[in-house]
């Protein structure tokens, strides 16, 4: 009578096959968060066109809650940007109530309180309103880098119709009118907690 295999060797193979998918999973798993973090760099780095500075910004974040300056009782992150050991720059998160909704945004303000650039990450507005600082290739939003509230006051940092500095949307003013008060809010709130926000060693 033929002995009766053992099973084991089928159960070390299928134990060895599981081993290498989930190494290669592994392996998989570790490029895609290289890629990830590839692009933030790259998506961060672009909102601060010629800034100079040295670290590893990804390395240098904190999170930083102030629902009144922000617009979000959430903590937002903020990371630091800088040149040897001295901060040149920070960009930080912030939300704004448009006509269609909540909007992401990133803000880049240099260490003088100067407004470096600004992103809409995510917004809930319609076609025609989001082509504003969508497509335009992001005309509307380059229009307020490079001011602070040393050169433009609080109650310039709105639209023209408002008797601000900037253009409104074409037919719209809702939204223009909410990114221009957040962006005001969150330099007034840089203006007083800067020095903190780029010295905090820890996430609060």
């Amino acid at each position: 009578m033929a002995e009766a295999r053992r099973p084991w060797p089928l159960a070390a193979q299928a134990l060895l096959a599981l081993a290498a998918l989930a190494f290669a999973a592994w392996l998989s798993q570790d490029g895609l968060r290289e890629q990830a973090q590839l692009r933030e760099r790259g998506e961060l780095a672009g909102l601060l066109p010629g800034l100079d500075y040295d670290n590893d910004p990804l390395a240098d974040r904190i999170a930083v809650r102030d629902p009144a300056a922000l617009g979000s009782d959430d903590p937002q992150p903020l990371w630091r940007l800088r040149r040897g050991d001295a901060a040149v720059a920070c960009i930080v998160d912030a939300v704004a109530q448009g006509y269609g909704g909540p909007l992401q945004l990133r803000l880049g303000i240099a260490r003088d309180g100067r407004l470096l650039g600004v992103r809409v990450l995510a917004h809930r507005e319609s076609r025609g309103r989001g082509d504003a600082f969508e497509h335009d290739g992001g005309r509307w939003l380059a229009a307020l880098s490079g001011h602070s509230l040393q050169d433009l006051p609080a109650e310039r940092w709105r639209v023209r119709r408002d008797g601000g500095a900037f253009d409104q949307f074409a037919g719209a003013t809702v939204t223009p009118r909410a990114i221009l008060a957040r962006i005001q809010a969150v330099l007034a709130a840089y203006a007083d907690h800067g020095e903190r926000w780029l010295a905090d060693a820890e996430p609060r």
